[in-house]
């Protein structure tokens, strides 16, 4: 079951590849839209909505 998130803050195609880079890092499957300001998680998990909230307010955005 995947879930698709809205993003606050990316400036550019850098930010998303940054978010997606982390987040593959915790072992989450995901993509990361710029042009949508959107990311996709794949096999979504209560656990993994805990990690994403974590890593994207460390790298400094918010979800939606």
């Amino acid at each position: 079951m995947s879930k698709v998130y809205k993003i606050k803050g990316m400036d550019c195609v850098s930010c998303a590849m940054l978010i997606e880079s982390d987040l593959e890092d915790e072992g989450i499957n995901c993509d990361c839209n710029f042009a949508k300001a959107t990311l996709e998680v794949h096999d979504h998990t209560p656990e993994i909505e805990v990690k994403i909230h974590v890593v994207i307010k460390n790298l400094g955005y918010e979800l939606e």
